[in-house]
């Protein structure tokens, strides 16, 4: 009988958050070839981008929601991480929403380094700044983009294996109405919560896929995560295979890319990393931050190079947020004074 061991810990939540940033600043500079470490600015940090910006905002909503499910007995956890979002958006450079004022407050909205718009994506800026958000079967838009898929690690890693698929989507339905928009963000969820359970790699991505089938217009999101299983089972170089799996640009083609890769180049975090980076032309930030993320919950924060970690933007409010994720994940409000209600 297989044991299989449990990864609810430091280091695979650190790992999984800082191995997406990591991901994200690496990927970041993709118009440049042959990218061989991480491009530093004049302070000796790699930048993240809005990938990594709104993935710690999802994980703030999270905890903030729980916050208010002890304090109220009850609430509906997409709610409070749009009003994550909305915090985020503030952090762009957009005026607060008057009638939702009690809500500028808390942990991330404080940090001055957050306060810079970098690259964000045009979808979650018209869903957020049209004063409304999208629920799964009440959709604000007809986008599947990446903008949904790329924020959600946070929830494979508080939710619980029967709740995260669902609640990956909801969290991508606020700003993105189609479904392969929202389900890619089911599945990649899902991914995350089964890595910490403690399944093998391609073990997550089938079961992420048996849940996937029973929900509505799931067919095309199936097809390209399947695609990429097959061919990370093949011969097929990663250039020729990048060609097969598209662009990137829209959700289930990102998430595709870094199953592939993936089951492709598993244990070597680096490899995976850097073949995401450089032979992908299209959307390489989400597709080698959504690589970084999920080999960060299956490797630890171990299988990173000590120096990606000291270089990559923001690293304590990562480890931070990954670790008040932990603590909330075992049931106890240790970081509450960070995460009022609302």
């Amino acid at each position: 009988m297989e044991i299989v061991i449990s990864k609810k810990d430091k280091e695979h939540f650190e790992g999984c958050l800082l191995g997406g940033a990591i991901g994200d600043a690496l990927g970041w500079p993709y118009f440049q070839q042959g990218v061989s470490d991480l491009c530093c600015e004049e302070n000796g940090k790699a930048i993240i981008t809005d990938d990594t910006q709104l993935t710690l905002f999802t994980a703030e909503g999270l905890l903030r929601a729980e916050t208010r499910r002890r304090e109220k007995g009850t609430c509906y956890p997409p709610s409070i991480v749009y009003y994550a979002y909305l915090r985020w958006l503030h952090t762009q450079g957009y005026p607060q929403d008057v009638n939702k004022s009690e809500i500028y407050n808390g942990f991330l909205i404080k940090i001055k380094e957050l306060h810079v718009s970098r690259s964000p994506g045009k979808t979650c800026l018209s869903a957020l700044l049209s004063g409304k958000y999208g629920k799964l079967y009440e959709h604000i838009n007809d986008s599947k983009g990446c903008g949904g898929v790329k924020r959600v690690a946070p929830v494979g890693l508080y939710a619980s294996r029967k709740k995260a698929f669902e609640l990956g989507c909801e969290c991508a339905a606020l700003t993105h109405g189609y479904p392969s928009g929202y389900l890619a963000a089911g599945v990649f969820a899902h991914i995350i919560t089964a890595l910490i359970a403690g399944l093998e790699l391609k073990e997550a991505v089938l079961e992420a896929l048996d849940i996937l089938v029973d929900y509505q217009d799931y067919e095309e999101c199936n097809r390209s995560i399947r695609k990429a299983i097959k061919l990370a089972q093949s011969d097929q170089e990663p250039g020729e295979a990048s060609k097969l799996l598209g662009e990137g640009k829209v959700a289930e083609e990102a998430l595709a890319i870094a199953v592939y890769l993936v089951l492709k180049y598993s244990p070597d975090f680096k490899k995976a990393i850097y073949t995401a980076a450089n032979f992908y032309g299209g959307n390489s930030k989400t597709v080698t931050a959504l690589t970084g993320n999920i080999l960060g919950a299956y490797l630890g924060i171990k299988s990173i190079p000590a120096e990606w970690i000291e270089k990559v933007e923001l690293k304590d409010v990562i480890l931070q947020i990954a670790d008040d994720l932990l603590i909330g994940y075992k049931g106890t409000l240790d970081w509450w004074h960070r995460y009022p209600g609302y």
